[in-house]
């Protein structure tokens, strides 16, 4: 089978040649992609002198296919790719970057091809707040008893495993928040995990709708008023659990847009605003994302990254009340 060259994008090439499995799966991606080529019919569309495209964790490759411009998706094999998926084909392109096609085996999909330079990056914060908003309650699907939801893991459980695996990450980290945080983070998996809550109102919930991952959906100029045209969801991380989990990704990004005055009440006000923006409760996006900030201190130190654990303990604590 014939393989394209691929030139493989230096982010993604220091991203995942650290380790041995890392490394596997960047030596075969020029197969995956073949593969996907061939499967699919598909046809590289990328613009002479373009590079490859890549996100956090994948290879994306503009193409043309039956269904017209769309992009080949390549994700690097861990928990969060597996669900996404399912949850795309649960929003069938509404409020959602549209699904194609997928092949579980290899981990790649075939995609919708979005305004790739048009994000939530660039919008004013005033109108990134309504667009997030809308997306939130667009996508915020009641769960149901389906073998289509078979594949979207529960937000109680992973809580439940938090309220194990904090209070030992934070001693084995050597204590890289104040203890306070710790017991706030604790409370919540108490609170608002399985064990805790009084009723069942979950939903489809997109746990990494941050401002650069919500692209526009149609060409530039469009009013973005109709489904057809405006922002939609990419990149969905799904979990099954209540819609507030959502907010805390809009919290950690942009924060440099707060201002020196008094920047933690900036950011409670981007909280409630976004809160009132998606219909969410306000307590619990605060909980939530109380648990998410000191959860992701935790990843980012033991990472070695103390620039994005000192933001996160920032966030917690601006928050935490």
């Amino acid at each position: 089978m014939p393989q394209l060259p691929l030139t493989i994008p230096e982010a993604l090439h220091q991203r995942y040649s650290r380790d041995r499995s890392g490394r596997t799966w960047l030596a075969a991606l020029p197969l995956l992609v073949a593969e996907a080529m061939e499967r699919w019919d598909l046809a590289l569309d990328l613009p002479a002198d373009t590079g490859l495209w890549s996100g956090h964790g994948a290879l994306v490759l503009p193409v043309m296919s039956a269904s017209g411009a769309a992009v080949l998706k390549v994700a690097y094999p861990h928990d969060e790719a597996l669900t996404e998926p399912a949850a795309l084909g649960l929003w069938a392109g509404h409020g959602a970057v549209q699904l194609y096609a997928s092949h579980t085996d290899s981990g790649t999909l075939l995609l919708e091809r979005l305004n790739a330079d048009r994000s939530l990056c660039d919008v004013p914060m005033d109108t990134a707040v309504e667009v997030w908003g809308g997306l939130v309650r667009r996508l915020s699907l009641p769960a149901a008893d389906s073998p289509a939801w078979a594949g979207v893991p529960s937000l109680a459980e992973r809580t439940e495993q938090l309220s194990d695996e904090l209070p030992a990450d934070w001693e084995e980290l050597g204590r890289p928040c104040e203890r306070r945080l710790l017991e706030a983070a604790l409370e919540v998996c108490q609170t608002r995990g399985a064990v805790g809550r009084r009723s069942n109102n979950d939903v489809l919930v997109h746990t990494d709708l941050h401002f650069g991952n919500i692209l526009y959906r149609g060409r530039d100029g469009d009013s973005g008023s109709s489904e057809a045209c405006g922002f939609v969801a990419i990149d969905p991380q799904a979990m099954v659990g209540e819609a507030e989990f959502a907010a805390a990704p809009m919290l950690w990004n942009r924060t440099e847009e707060l201002g020196s005055v008094r920047p933690e009440a900036a950011l409670r006000g981007r909280l409630a605003r976004l809160c009132a923006a998606g219909g969410l409760n306000p307590e619990a996006a605060r909980q939530w994302s109380v648990l998410r900030e000191v959860a992701n201190a935790l990843e980012y130190t033991r990472a070695g990254q103390r620039k994005n654990a000192a933001r996160s303990v920032w966030v917690a604590t601006a928050i935490a009340g």
